[in-house]
C-alpha cells in the first residue's frame, strides 16, 4: 500500500475536526468541551494524528496550545476538507427541496435580535421543513466559521470584498442618532457628524463591527477620546443613553424591530446618511445556492413590510 493510500486510511475527519477545535480554542481542555468528548480522547486522537503524518502539529504549553509552523499548513487543509464534506451532505440535501432540513445560519450580535423576530415566523409558515440552527458571534468569528463549514450562510455586514466568499446584499440600513430627550432637545432635525461629541459618543465594545462603522462615520473623532463603555449589545448602550450618559448611532433595524423608549429621541443625520448594507454570505463551494437566494428574498420582503412600524419620532422628515 503506497504511504499516501495510508494516510487516507487512517486519518479521519474526526481528528480533523480534533485538531480545527484545538486550534481554535487554544486549550485541550476548552477543545474537548466543544468536541464533547473528554480531553484524553481528543489528546490521544492528536498525537495519532501527528504520528500518521510525522508532523508535530501542537506545541503544548501549560495551560496552553498553540498549532506549529509545520501545522499551519495541515490545519488549513483540514479546514478545507470539512468544509467540503460539509457542502457534500448538503448537496445529498438537496433532494428534499426548497428550504428543507438543517441549516446552520449565522448571524452578527448586533442584526439578530432586531432581525430574528422579524423573518423567522415567515420562515416558519413558508418552508415548515426547514430546521434552522442559529449562531450568533462576532464578524471575524463567524467568518472564520462560515469559511471552516460550522455554519451554512451569515447574515453580517460585510467588512471588505471577500473573493473567497459570495453574497448578495439585503437591504441599506440607515444609522440615526439616538440622545436623552433633554440633550436631543438641542439638536436640530438633521444634524452633521461634527455635533457628535467625542467624549458623548457610546458605542459597543471593540470587536463589534457596529463600533467600526460608526467611527468611520464620525472619521473626526480619535479612538482614544471615546466615553468608555464595555457593553456587547445595544440594549445596554440604550440603557446608557436614556439615562442621559451619552449619545449613540443606532440603526434603523433597532426601529423596525418595534424600540420605543419614551426617554430617547432620535434625529437623522444629513445626507449622504450613514449605513450599513446587511448581507448574505456563503460559500463559493456550497451546493445550496437555491436555498440561499430564497431566504435573502423571505428576509429582505420581511425588512420592507416593517417600513410602516417606525414610530413617529423615527420616521425620517418629509
Amino acid at each position: 500500500m503506497l504511504r499516501s493510500d495510508y494516510l487516507i486510511a487512517m486519518i479521519s475527519l474526526r481528528q480533523l475536526r480534533y485538531l480545527v477545535a484545538l486550534a481554535e480554542h487554544r486549550h485541550f481542555g476548552r477543545a474537548a468541551e466543544a468536541c464533547r468528548v473528554t480531553q484524553p480522547a481528543l489528546s490521544t486522537q492528536i498525537r495519532e494524528l501527528e504520528t500518521f503524518l510525522g508532523v508535530e502539529l501542537v506545541e503544548r504549553r501549560p495551560g496552553g496550545a498553540e498549532v506549529t509552523a509545520e501545522g499551519a499548513e495541515i490545519l488549513r487543509r483540514a479546514t478545507a476538507i470539512i468544509a467540503g464534506v460539509r457542502d457534500l451532505e448538503d448537496h445529498a440535501r438537496q433532494a428534499q427541496g426548497l428550504l428543507a432540513g438543517p441549516l446552520t445560519i449565522g448571524v452578527i450580535p448586533s442584526i439578530a435580535p432586531y432581525l430574528l423576530p422579524i423573518c423567522l415566523p415567515a420562515l416558519g409558515r413558508q418552508f415548515p421543513r426547514l430546521e434552522p440552527r442559529l449562531r450568533e458571534t462576532q464578524t471575524g468569528p463567524l467568518l472564520a466559521e462560515l469559511a471552516a463549514g460550522k455554519v451554512d450562510v451569515a447574515i453580517l455586514v460585510l467588512p471588505d470584498e471577500r473573493p473567497d466568499l459570495e453574497s448578495v446584499a439585503l437591504f441599506a440600513d440607515r444609522f440615526v442618532l439616538a440622545a436623552g430627550v433633554e440633550e436631543a432637545a438641542g439638536l436640530p432635525e438633521r444634524v452633521q457628524p461634527g455635533a457628535v461629541a467625542a467624549d458623548r459618543l457610546l458605542l459597543l465594545e471593540e470587536g463589534h463591527c457596529l463600533r467600526e462603522q460608526a467611527l468611520a462615520y464620525c472619521r473626526r473623532i480619535p479612538a482614544a477620546n471615546l466615553a468608555t463603555l464595555g457593553a456587547t449589545s445595544l440594549t445596554t448602550v440604550l440603557q446608557m443613553v436614556a439615562a442621559g450618559h451619552g449619545v449613540t448611532l443606532l440603526p434603523e433595524l433597532v426601529l423596525r424591530a418595534g424600540f420605543d423608549d419614551p426617554r430617547i429621541a432620535l434625529r437623522r443625520f444629513e445626507d449622504p446618511e450613514p449605513q450599513r448594507i446587511v448581507a448574505l454570505a456563503w460559500r463559493p463551494t456550497s451546493p445550496r445556492r437555491r436555498d440561499f437566494a430564497a431566504l435573502a428574498q423571505l428576509v429582505t420582503a420581511a425588512w420592507e413590510a416593517t417600513a410602516g412600524v417606525l414610530p413617529a419620532w423615527g420616521r425620517p422628515p418629509s
